[in-house]
C-alpha cells in the first residue's frame, strides 16, 4: 500500500506534464522545445540534489562500467518515451493522451517474460525468467476497456491520419517507459538509488536532448518565454518530483510482478487529474459521457488493484 500511495502522489505531479504540454501546444510551442527543455531544466536541479549527497562520482563511475546499457536503456525510458508524448499533444488534449497512455500499464506486464531473476534453489544459483501477472493483466483489461472507450467519441471527429498521430506516438512511449525503466533497475541493482539513477539517465541522454533543441530552432526558432516557464514548471513538477517519486515505487516492489503491475496501474489516475487541470487552467468542458464511462473504468480498475491482495490472502486465509 504505501508503494502504490506513491504511485499515486506520482501520477498526480505526473499530470502536470499532460496538461502543461496541452497548453504549449495551443499557444503554437513546438513539441522540440517542449520535450528538450523538461530535461535540460532538470539536469542541474539533479546533480544538486546528487552533489549534495556526495555521490555524482559513484553515478558517473558507474555509468563508465556499464556505458551501453545506460545510453540504451536511459534513450527507452527518456527519449522514447517524452518525446512521442510531446509530439502527440500536438493532436489531443491531454486528459485523452493521459487516458490513452494507460496502456503503458498493460505493456509493463507484457513485457515481464523479458526479464530473468538470479535465484537459489536448494544450494544452487539458477536464472529464473519472470511471467505475466495473469491475475494482475485481467484486472487491467478492465482499464483497457475503459482506454478504447475513452477514444470513440474523439475518433468520431476527427480523421483518421490524425487521430493515429495523436496515438501511435502514445503506443510507442507506454511500451519504451516501462521497459526501460525495469531494465535500468537491474542495471543499477540497487547500487545507487533512485535520484542518482534518475539524474545518471538525464545525464547520459542530454546531448540527444540539446540535438533535438537546436533542431527545433533551426526549423522554429527560438521558443517563447510561455513556453520556457511551462516547460520549467513540468521539469520541477514532473520530471522531478514524479519521476522520482514513481521510480522509488516502483523500486520498493520491483521484484514482485503482481506489486509492480499495481503500482504501474497507479498512472491511471493522471487521467483524472489532467481533466481536473484542463477544466481548471484550460477551461475545457468536462468529458462527454461515455468518456466518462471509460474514466471510471480506469478508476474501478485501479481500485481493484489496491484491494487485490487483502481480498485474495483474506479469501485464502
Amino acid at each position: 500500500m504505501k508503494a502504490i500511495l506513491i504511485g499515486v502522489l506520482a501520477a498526480l505531479f505526473f499530470a502536470v506534464t499532460f496538461v502543461f504540454n496541452h497548453m504549449m501546444a495551443d499557444e503554437g510551442g513546438a513539441w522540440y522545445f517542449s520535450a528538450s527543455l523538461r530535461f535540460i531544466f532538470m539536469l542541474p536541479f539533479l546533480w544538486l540534489i546528487v552533489f549534495i549527497k556526495g555521490r555524482t562520482k559513484v553515478v558517473t563511475q558507474h555509468i563508465k562500467h556499464h556505458r551501453r546499457s545506460w545510453l540504451i536503456w536511459s534513450v527507452f525510458a527518456f527519449v522514447l518515451f517524452y518525446a512521442p508524448l510531446t509530439f502527440a499533444a500536438e493532436y489531443s488534449p491531454g486528459w485523452l493522451i493521459s487516458g490513452t497512455w494507460q496502456i503503458t500499464i498493460i505493456c509493463g506486464m507484457l513485457l515481464a517474460p523479458l526479464f530473468v531473476e538470479k535465484v537459489v534453489i536448494q544450494g544452487k544459483e539458477t536464472m529464473v525468467r519472470h511471467q505475466i501477472p495473469w491475475r494482475s493483466l485481467l484486472i487491467s483489461g478492465i482499464m483497457f476497456i475503459g482506454i478504447i472507450i475513452i477514444q470513440i467519441p474523439q475518433a468520431r471527429h476527427i480523421e483518421m491520419h490524425v487521430f493515429l498521430l495523436g496515438f501511435l506516438p502514445i503506443l510507442i512511449a507506454a511500451v519504451c517507459y516501462p521497459l526501460g525503466n525495469r531494465k535500468m533497475m537491474q542495471v543499477v541493482n540497487s547500487e545507487i538509488g533512485t535520484i542518482e539513477r534518475v539524474y545518471g539517465m538525464t545525464l547520459v541522454t542530454i546531448p540527444i536532448w540539446i540535438t533535438i533543441f537546436i533542431i527545433g530552432v533551426v526549423i522554429e526558432g527560438l521558443p517563447s518565454f510561455n513556453q520556457v516557464v511551462q516547460s520549467f514548471v513540468v521539469a520541477l513538477f514532473s520530471g522531478i518530483i514524479a519521476t522520482v517519486l514513481f521510480f522509488y515505487a516502483t523500486n520498493l516492489v520491483k521484484d514482485n510482478q503482481d506489486q509492480l503491475a499495481a503500482v504501474e496501474a497507479t498512472q491511471s489516475l493522471e487521467v483524472v487529474f489532467a481533466i481536473i487541470g484542463e477544466m481548471i487552467l484550460m477551461g475545457l468542458p468536462l468529458p462527454n459521457g461515455l468518456s466518462m464511462i471509460g474514466v471510471g473504468l480506469i478508476i474501478v480498475g485501479m481500485c481493484i488493484y489496491s484491494f487485490i491482495d487483502k481480498l485474495f490472502n483474506r479469501k485464502v486465509s
